[in-house]
């Protein structure tokens, strides 16, 4: 059956909110995804091993996982938009930390403030993104997570063009980024301010559905939709913290070369994280999320068995195929409590992917004792937890 209209032709997008949330969004990622990036420095200027590594990003994680739901929680009862720029206050003074940092102590401390401001910026973001929807909810998440994708894509190649021959001290750089930051943010949260004024002015207000699900089925499917994401994220996780070490070891490419490879895996989820949004408009949630299942599948089994060539291609294409879900299993879990918008956002940016940190840690301890190479074999397998979708209700 044809998809029933969403939007009114009087209700659109508010664009200039979306695209700067997009652009807040990018370069609060690039900021936080220099962390992996400088992995292969850290290693060898502390002595680490992969265990060390993992520790790291779990720093980075664990407390953007704690905080966020939390603070999504209560900024569902008294919204604050101008958390974002508080969120990056933090970040930015992780990111100082990292470059004067002189013991692996102060870079795991350093790591955590930058987790905070990831904590304190996603849930009221994700609450704005929704709000300047207008019912085109896929099209709207898409645009505003395309450029944390972008973000999160330029800090490796920031990394391998200036921190890598500069060295770690050259991160200190990058704080003008974050100021830059800082005046969009605020700038965006006027626009959001004067967006939400002009709607109530017009009497319009987007359509908020109630969960139809008892709250048993909703629980349920909120959990096995945390379990998707867990496993895209640590699939990804494994490539964010060791693909460089994994392409250095097996490949014996250079540091730049493997930064450069780890970019192109990362900077193609920004398209198919807005083709997956848009597409799930029009063709329902459920199938793309199924799609973003069953097509990195086979691409990740094979990849540990391919030349350098083909791992390229195969990363990249795996890549794509599951950002596309992202935007589809936000918004399903949103539709499930949508009066919960800072909770749930919080909850899929920060729970999901602290589990993913949980396991990129659990990873660095297998790479010391396996091998990199094999642990890569073995993360083959974790696409399949996507199977798990088999439960979900046929609802969205």
């Amino acid at each position: 059956m044809p998809s029933a209209s969403l939007v009114s032709s009087a209700a659109r997008p508010a664009m200039p909110v979306l695209a700067a949330l997009s652009v807040a969004h990018l370069l609060n990622d690039t900021l936080q995804s220099m962390i992996p990036a400088i992995y292969p420095l850290v290693k060898d200027a502390y002595h680490l091993d992969f265990a060390q590594i993992g520790l790291i990003t779990l720093a980075f994680q664990v407390t953007s996982s704690l905080l966020q739901p939390l603070l999504g929680y209560v900024t569902d009862r008294r919204p604050w938009p101008h958390a974002m720029v508080a969120g990056m206050a933090a970040t930015l003074a992780g990111i100082l930390g990292l470059s004067f940092a002189s013991n692996y102590g102060m870079v795991l401390a350093a790591a955590a403030l930058v987790g905070t401001g990831s904590a304190v910026f996603h849930p009221e973001a994700t609450r704005m993104a929704r709000h300047a929807a207008a019912g085109r909810q896929g099209l709207a998440q898409g645009v505003f997570q395309i450029g944390g994708h972008v973000g999160y894509a330029i800090g490796p190649l920031l990394a391998a063009a200036i921190v890598v021959p500069h060295g770690q001290a050259s991160l200190s750089w990058f704080s003008g980024i974050a100021i830059l930051a800082m005046l969009l943010m605020s700038w965006t949260v006027s626009l959001y301010t004067s967006a939400r004024r002009q709607q109530a002015a017009a009497g319009t207000k987007q359509a908020e559905g109630k969960a139809a699900m008892p709250a048993g089925r909703v629980a349920f499917a909120m959990t096995i939709l945390v379990l998707l994401l867990m496993s895209k994220n640590a699939y990804q996780a494994s490539f964010t913290s060791y693909y460089t070490f994994y392409l250095i070891e097996r490949f014996g490419v250079s540091v730049q070369a493997s930064q450069l490879m780890l970019f192109a895996f990362l900077v193609v989820g920004a398209a198919g994280v807005i083709l997956g949004g848009m597409l799930g408009d029009r063709i329902g949630r459920g199938r793309v999320i199924w799609i973003s299942i069953l097509g990195p599948l086979p691409l990740a089994l094979l990849l540990p068995h391919a030349d350098l060539f083909w791992t390229g291609v195969l990363g990249v294409l795996a890549s794509f195929i599951m950002a596309s879900a992202f935007s589809s299993i936000l918004i399903y879990a949103i539709d499930l409590v949508p009066h919960r918008v800072g909770l749930v956002g919080g909850l899929f940016y920060g729970l999901s992917f602290g589990l993913g940190g949980l396991a990129a840690g659990g990873l660095g301890l297998l790479a010391d004792r396996l091998g990199i190479v094999e642990v890569f074999r073995l993360c083959a397998y974790l696409p399949a937890i996507g199977l798990l979708a088999f439960l979900l209700p046929r609802r969205v």
